[in-house]
């Protein structure tokens, strides 16, 4: 059998609670002109794709195998940050085979979230987004910020976006909650036990590095970087984040090289 050609395994990213496609715009630029291919997948309820939304990470995974096989895509390199990074996760370890690597951002596992979010995501999620936004950033803006930094009030809009397009109920809490249910990490993890990058916010207030310790250790092929910034790295620090992924994949899974 011939083996696949680097220069064709693309990269597959899977947004966080709320999100889109739009999240890893910088990223998908900057790996595009390298000669990485991209694609930025859109769950169902956000982005392009119709709902509803899926109520389960394993679901979601399902979800992502499915679009991968109709598209006859394969193998893989599965990147997601936070509620898509445990959306990769699975699905690695689901189908290890068809998988070449895995990158997790903005990680933690168990991904609890608290009873106050969750609630508040339900009922009031205006203000539910707007303290998601809060907490997803370094506490203080960069006096230099980074190029391609997406500010506060950007990634406000498209979270609000993003929940106009479900109006019968809470896109953000539909999210949240199936990040709090999610109990197969460490399965899924021992499944995989792949070549894994972790890119990791030093001051994440939302998923703090010190949660994804259990992970880090159930994947002992491993890299990890540690970014000065909060939970949503890819916006804060762009090209940090693109960097990674490269070097990544180019020096430990001979992608490009």
């Amino acid at each position: 059998m011939t083996p696949p050609n680097p220069m064709s395994i693309p990269l597959v990213l899977l947004h966080g609670a709320g999100g889109d496609a739009r999240v890893w715009a910088a990223q998908t630029d900057w790996l595009t002109a390298r000669g990485h291919s991209c694609l930025a997948l859109e769950l169902p309820a956000h982005g392009h794709t119709p709902g509803p939304p899926l109520a389960s990470i394993a679901a979601m995974a399902a979800w992502v195998w499915a679009q991968l096989d109709a598209r006859q895509i394969g193998p893989v390199v599965l990147a997601g940050h936070s509620m898509g990074a445990l959306v990769a996760l699975h699905a690695a370890g689901e189908r290890p085979a068809q998988a070449r690597g895995l990158a997790l951002l903005g990680v933690a596992y168990p991904m609890r979230v608290s009873a106050r979010l969750l609630a508040q995501a339900q009922e009031a999620p205006t203000e539910a987004i707007d303290n998601v936004v809060r907490w997803s950033y370094a506490q203080t803006e960069p006096l230099t910020p980074a190029p391609g930094y997406q500010p506060p009030q950007d990634y406000r809009a498209l979270l609000l976006q993003q929940q106009t397009h479900w109006p019968e109920g809470s896109l953000l809490a539909r999210d949240l909650a199936a990040c709090d249910a999610y109990t197969h990490g460490l399965q899924a993890a021992q499944a995989w036990s792949g070549p894994t990058l972790f890119v990791l916010g030093e001051f994440d207030r939302m998923t703090p590095t010190a949660q994804a310790a259990n992970l880090r250790a159930a994947l002992p092929a491993q890299r990890t970087v540690v970014l000065e910034c909060g939970h949503n790295l890819m916006a804060e620090a762009p090209h940090a984040v693109a960097h990674a992924l490269a070097d990544w994949m180019e020096r430990d899974l001979g992608l490009l090289s």
